[in-house]
C-alpha cells in the first residue's frame, strides 16, 4: 500500500505517546520538500486546540555572512561546514530534556536577508513533539554526528530530481537571484550538497515520497 499523509500523522503522533518529549527529524536534499512536509504535519497534528507540536528548522544555525567571510566560505553557503552543527545538536538536546515550565528559544532564518535570527522561535512548555528539518540530519561526520542521537526518528523526503531542481531554482529566484544566477548556484553549490545528502538516505527510518503529502501541498 502506498504511504499516505494519514500514515505519517499516525506515526508522528505515536512518537509522543510515551509521555515525554520527542523530536522528529525530516532530512533530504535541498528543495526536496522538507519544510512543506514539516508545516503540514505541525498544522494537522495541532488542530484547533492548544499547540503541542512545534516546528524548529535547522536553518537558524546558518553561520552569519560576516563569519562566512572570515572563514572564506561565503561561496559555499549551505554546505555542512557553514552551519553551527554543535549548537544545533545542543538545542535538540534541550528540546528533549528542558524541564516543564521553561520556554526554549530557537533561532530562525530570514530568507529575505539570508541571515539567521536569534531567539525567533519559542518552543512552549506544552510542546510534546518538535519537528525539525534540514539537509544534514543523517550526516555522520564531525559535530553532525551529535545530531542523530537526539532524534527519535528521521524521515528522508524524496522528490523526482528534475522537479527538485526546478523548485530550487524557483526558490532562489523568489528571493532575489535572476534565472541564470539561480541555475548556476543550484548546479554548483546546491547540487554538491544534494549529492552528499542523498548518500545518507539509507540511514533514515522512513523514506517519504512527495506523493504522500496532501494534495494541496503538492500543488504549491
Amino acid at each position: 500500500m502506498p504511504l499516505t499523509f494519514d500514515d505519517l500523522l499516525a506515526r508522528a503522533r505515536s512518537l509522543a505517546e510515551h509521555g515525554g518529549r520527542a523530536v522528529l527529524g525530516l532530512a533530504g536534499s535541498p528543495g526536496a520538500g522538507k519544510t512543506t512536509l514539516a508545516e503540514h504535519l505541525v498544522r494537522a497534528l495541532n488542530g484547533p486546540g492548544e499547540p503541542w507540536v512545534a516546528h524548529v528548522p535547522m536553518d537558524g544555525f546558518h553561520l552569519a555572512d560576516v563569519e562566512l567571510d572570515r572563514l572564506g566560505l561565503r561561496d559555499r553557503k549551505g554546505a555542512p561546514e557553514t552551519f553551527d552543527a554543535a549548537g544545533y545538536a545542543a538545542l535538540l538536546r534541550r528540546l528533549r530534556e528542558e524541564p516543564d515550565g521553561d520556554i526554549v528559544y530557537a533561532p530562525g532564518f530570514e530568507r529575505m536577508l539570508e541571515q539567521p535570527v536569534a531567539g525567533a522561535i519559542p518552543v512552549l512548555p506544552a510542546v510534546r513533539l518538535t519537528v525539525t528539518e534540514g539537509n544534514y540530519l543523517l550526516l555522520g561526520t564531525g559535530a553532525w554526528s551529535r545530531v542523530r542521537p537526539q532524534l527519535d526518528e528521521v524521515w528522508f523526503c524524496e522528490l523526482d530530481e528534475g522537479e527538485r531542481v526546478r523548485r530550487l531554482v524557483a526558490r532562489h529566484e523568489e528571493f532575489g537571484k535572476n534565472h541564470e544566477e539561480a541555475l548556476a548556484w543550484v548546479l554548483r553549490s546546491d547540487q554538491r550538497n544534494a549529492e552528499l545528502v542523498a548518500a545518507t538516505r539509507n540511514r533514515a527510518d522512513l523514506v517519504v515520497p512527495w506523493s504522500a503529502l496532501p494534495r494541496v501541498a503538492t500543488e504549491t
